[in-house]
């Protein structure tokens, strides 16, 4: 229940700030011909007509949480439409980060993974056969990325052999843990643990961190850190604990939310990228779930005040671009922080 956590958020309204992000995104960033999204409200786009595949992955996952926040709703119908369209069937077939009528472009293995991570989330709500098939499509081109260099791990996009990130890694290893406790095939559970223990080894920081990505073949490591390795590396600790029991996935996962914490929520605000921000609650979250500690949460809650605070406009649109990953973002967050009233929690 919603206990410990601040009294505060009990009465914000999280359910009219979601409807008014929804209503502006089919008012300023969807083309109902097509079902397509825009990637801003920019009267001019200069390199793409409609949407890269990324927002929507943000959008998909905003969705699922409406639908767990309003049981019986269709939100995300309209954008699994829209990411139909992204689909490239050339093997291993996946979604291209781009529309796939407009022309022919690349796949990256992590939006695809963040696709199958709401998918199966969303299979666990509704048994829809479509996304427990699509994420296991998703799984298998994942799975092409996979090989020995740097000693395994995930590369970022197809056909460039350069990078392996935590972004495309931390991701793969919830989809996998996902896939295992839906389906309980063991191969889902050792590829997990493959790429988990892997991710560890190589891109883990001293602090507790996890550092964006290393280059192949030089194996220079790409120090940055960004909120959303922290999430997905945090929810997999968490998913570990949930199915092995074991205790070092809970030790790890609460000195990660206490070194993530530190590091990232300085004078009472997070970094700028809401839709980073979003994938670490969901870590978060996953955490509080277990052990109960109002800590996790209560600095997500001020710093989702402060965003409608002091960062919209007067057309009541988040974020500096008014961009639909922005919007999306936010709806997710929102939503997340509602649900914390439901007895779910």
């Amino acid at each position: 229940m919603f206990i410990g956590l601040n009294l505060h958020a009990q009465s914000i309204p999280y359910g009219e700030r979601i409807k008014t992000l929804n209503r502006n995104i089919d008012l300023y960033l969807k083309d109902n011909k097509t079902g397509l999204y825009f990637e801003t409200t920019d009267s001019v786009r200069k390199e793409n007509k409609y949407s890269w595949l990324w927002p929507l992955c943000a959008l998909i996952q905003a969705a699922n949480e409406q639908e767990t926040l309003e049981p019986g709703k269709k939100h995300m119908a309209p954008v699994v439409k829209a990411i139909d369209q992204y689909y490239n069937s050339k093997q291993p077939p996946a979604y291209q980060d781009y529309v796939t009528s407009e022309r022919l472009s690349g796949k990256f293995y992590d939006d695809n993974q963040w696709i199958a991570i709401a998918y199966l989330d969303a299979y666990k709500r509704t048994k829809n056969p479509k996304y427990l098939q699509d994420s296991k499509m998703i799984y298998q081109f994942m799975m092409k990325g996979l090989d020995t260099a740097a000693g395994g791990g995930l590369y970022w996009k197809e056909g460039d052999p350069t990078t392996k990130n935590t972004c495309s890694n931390g991701p793969g290893i919830l989809v996998a843990l996902e896939l295992y406790k839906v389906t309980k095939d063991q191969q889902y559970l050792t590829a997990a643990l493959d790429i988990y223990n892997w991710t560890y080894r190589k891109l883990e920081s001293p602090e507790g961190l996890f550092y964006d990505a290393i280059k192949i073949p030089s194996g220079k490591i790409d120090k940055a850190f960004y909120t959303y390795n922290v999430g997905t590396m945090l929810q997999s600790n968490v998913l570990l604990y949930s199915i092995t029991a074991e205790q070092q996935y809970l030790l790890k996962a609460q000195r990660l939310a206490a070194a993530s914490r530190a590091h990232f929520y300085k004078n009472e605000r997070l970094p700028g990228h809401y839709w980073f921000n979003a994938v670490m609650l969901r870590g978060y979250l996953a955490l509080y779930a277990i052990d109960k500690n109002s800590a996790w949460i209560d600095f997500f809650i001020k710093d989702a005040e402060r965003v409608w605070r002091d960062e919209r406009d007067g057309k009541d649109m988040l974020g500096k671009h008014k961009s639909l990953i922005d919007q999306a973002a936010m709806i997710e967050i929102y939503a997340r922080l509602a649900l914390l009233r439901s007895p779910l929690f």
